[in-house]
C-alpha cells in the first residue's frame, strides 16, 4: 500500500510518501516539502496572517496533486502547534478543506510526544528498555518516557526552536545578555514541568529526533546523511554546550555554512540548541542516540496498526 502524510509544522510543510504494509518497515518513496515557517507568519495577536494562510492553502493543494501523481492510495494530513495555537486556526483549517480539498487533523502536543515515542520504540525495539525521547520542532519541545509502545509520561512545552528565537532571543547574533536571559527562561520553563519525568526514574536509553538535533550532531562530527539511516549517530550534552559557544557569535548567514545546517533553519538553531542543552542537563542525560524516525513515521505506524 502506498501511503502519504502531509505534515504542517511550524517550520515546514512536508509530504512524505511511503510504501507500507502492516508488520513491515515503511519504505520512503518520495518527499515534497516547502520551508514555510508559519511561526514567522504570525500577527501580534497570534493569528496566522493572510499571506501565511494563502501560501499554506496553495502548498497543501500542491501536495495533494503530487500525492495523486505518486499513486498514493491513502492520504493522512496533520498539523501541529502553529495551527493548534492560532486564534484563527479553525478558519485556516476550513480554508484548506474548502480550497485544497484536504482535511487536516490537529494533533495535541501530548499526541505529538506519544506518536514520536511510538516511532522511536519501533526503531530501537524492546531491547532498548525504558526509552526517553526528546523531540524539538519549530513551535514546541516534546519529552516522553516509558517501557511500552505508549509512553508513561508525554509532555509538550512551548520551547520550539522558532518560538524561542522569536520570543526571547532577538538579534543576529544576539547579545550575550540576551542569550543569558533566554537560557534562564528556558531552564525555568522546563524545570517547572519535569516532576513527572523525575518520578518515572532513569531511562535505559535516551533518544533524540528532529532536524535541530540532527544539525547539532552533524556540527559536532556525526556521520552525514549520505551514510544512511543505519549509521549510529549520537549527540552529547558536552557537544551541545560547545556548539552553543560557536553559534552564539555567528550570524545566521555564517551558521548556514556549517555542516548539516540549512539556510532556512540557521536563524533558529541557537534557540533550539539552548532548549536541547537545558533538557539534557536538567534530566541528567549525558547523550542521546539519534533516531531517523519521528512524528510522521509514528502516524504511519499508528495508521497501519489500526488497519490491521
Amino acid at each position: 500500500m502506498r501511503l502519504g502524510v502531509i505534515d504542517v509544522g511550524s517550520n515546514t510543510v512536508h509530504l512524505l510518501v511511503v510504501d507500507a504494509h502492516a508488520g513491515a518497515q515503511p519504505l520512503p518513496a518520495s518527499s515534497h516539502k516547502l520551508v514555510l515557517r508559519l511561526s514567522e507568519h504570525v500577527e501580534a495577536d497570534g493569528r496566522i496572517s493572510e499571506k501565511g494562510s494563502d501560501r499554506l492553502v496553495a502548498f497543501v493543494g500542491e501536495c495533494l496533486a503530487v500525492a495523486e501523481d505518486r499513486g498514493v492510495e491513502d492520504l493522512m494530513a496533520f498539523a501541529t502547534s502553529a495551527i493548534r495555537e492560532a486564534p484563527n486556526g479553525e478558519a485556516v483549517l476550513a480554508r484548506i478543506r474548502a480550497e485544497a480539498g484536504v482535511d487536516l487533523e490537529v494533533l495535541s502536543g501530548r499526541d505529538e510526544a506519544r506518536l514520536t515515542f511510538l516511532a522511536a520504540r519501533r526503531w530501537f525495539g524492546w531491547s532498548a528498555g525504558t526509552l526517553l525521547v526528546l523531540d524539538i520542532g519549530g513551535g514546541s519541545l516534546e519529552l516522553a518516557q516509558g517501557m511500552d509502545e505508549d509512553p508513561d509520561v508525554a509532555l509538550s512545552l512551548p520551547l520550539g526552536a522558532g518560538r524561542v528565537t522569536r520570543d526571547v532571543l532577538p538579534g543576529d547574533p544576539p547579545t550575550p545578555a540576551a542569550i543569558r536571559d533566554a537560557r534562564r527562561l528556558i531552564r525555568a520553563r522546563i524545570a517547572a514541568d519535569l516532576r513527572p519525568l523525575a518520578k518515572a526514574g532513569s531511562p535505559d536509553h535516551a533518544v533524540g529526533t528532529s532536524k535541530t538535533i540532527r544539525s547539532l550532531a552533524r556540527i559536532a562530527g556525526a556521520a552525514p546523511s549520505s551514510e544512511g539511516p543505519y549509521a549510529e549517530r549520537r549527540l552529547a550534552l558536552s557537544d551541545v554546550t560547545e556548539v552553543i559557544g560557536r553559534l552564539s557569535t555567528m550570524t545566521a548567514v555564517r551558521r548556514a555554512t556549517l555542516p548539516g545546517v540549512s539556510a532556512a533553519r540557521a536563524s533558529q538553531l541557537l534557540g533550539g540548541a539552548l532548549a536541547v542543552e537545558a533538557a539534557l542537563d536538567l534530566l541528567g542525560v549525558g547523550s542521546v542516540e539519534l533516531c531517523p524516525w519521528a512524528l510522521r513515521e509514528g502516524l504511519i505506524l499508528r495508521h497501519l496498526d489500526q488497519l490491521g
